[in-house]
């Protein structure tokens, strides 16, 4: 603004309607220039400001639509973990006890070779379905799925201190809810069934593949035991090594079944089946899967 008004009234209301500056006439034109550049100089600062907080939303927007997207991918967790610099030193690799499941479906090669492909992807949409909420809602890590069978891992990445209970629970709750859709499966003709294989122990977990595709996964004996244990699992029967039997031995009533001749072992295994849920979980687990 250039006025020949220099009363400091006027100035204010000026600026308060949106002058940059304000001279009084006579004015010096150097000054008058200087203000001018000064003034345009702000509004490339300002345009740069707009841009820049622009950018960051659409860079905080693509990070989100990125973890929504590994979300569809990968475990909560997991996701979580590899879009966070700390975790890298998890993805790199680590050690710690941990408890491996894995799950499959007694008669899955027959009802295929008999059933029609629409009906094979209808059961298995359920299937996966149901059993991912329960994945989720006890906290584990779904390492991978493959047709009829899954893998599932506990306390990694996110530390469980109850990861057996974690482990025995979600089995249990998969049992009851897969008995439901076992019954209306069977008066289609679908008669199929599912076995569960536990094993708690020590295993190396980490990012596992190769540049371009890479899991998340766990690898040691406790891994082997669980599949080895899924596979020699009937109709539902949820088998446990014997660490994970000792952890949950107030949760459940179980029953024996033997020393079991696992493939690879040398030695046989004692195997319990885990009947019926009869304690309480631990507080930690009851906080977060009873609430």
């Amino acid at each position: 603004m250039v006025s020949g008004v220099d009363e400091l009234d006027s100035v204010a209301r000026c600026i308060e309607l949106g002058a940059a500056d304000y001279l009084t006439k006579p004015f010096d034109p150097v000054i008058l220039g200087a203000r001018v550049r000064a003034s345009l100089a702000d509004k490339r600062l300002h345009d740069l400001e707009v841009e820049h907080a622009a950018a960051q939303a659409e860079l905080l927007a693509t990070i989100e639509r990125q973890k929504a997207e590994l979300s569809r991918f990968l475990s909560p967790q997991v996701a979580a973990l590899v879009s966070t610099p700390e975790g890298e030193a998890l993805l790199a690799g680590h050690r710690r006890q941990a408890t491996a499941v894995f799950a499959d479906l007694r008669g899955f090669t027959a009802f295929s070779d008999s059933a029609e492909p629409e009906e094979v992807l209808g059961v298995l949409r359920e299937y996966h379905a149901m059993m991912g909420e329960q994945i989720v809602e006890h906290g584990g890590t779904l390492e991978h799925f493959a047709g009829d069978g899954m893998m599932v891992f506990f306390n990694d990445p996110v530390l469980q201190e109850d990861h057996v209970d974690r482990a025995v629970l979600m089995a249990v709750a998969m049992r009851s809810r897969f008995a439901e859709l076992a019954e209306r499966w069977s008066k289609l003709g679908f008669e199929l069934g599912l076995g569960i294989g536990i094993a708690t122990g020590y295993a190396t977990l980490g990012r596992i593949g190769f540049e371009g595709r890479y899991d998340y996964g766990m690898v040691g004996t406790a891994v082997i035991v669980a599949s080895r244990l899924s596979s020699a699992a009937e109709a539902n029967q949820i088998l446990l090594n014997p660490r994970a039997h000792a952890a949950v031995e107030t949760l459940v009533r179980v029953e024996p079944v033997g020393d079991l001749s696992l493939k690879g072992f040398a030695r046989p295994i004692p195997t319990v089946n885990v009947v019926e849920l009869t304690g309480q979980p631990a507080a930690a687990a009851s906080s977060v899967l009873l609430s």
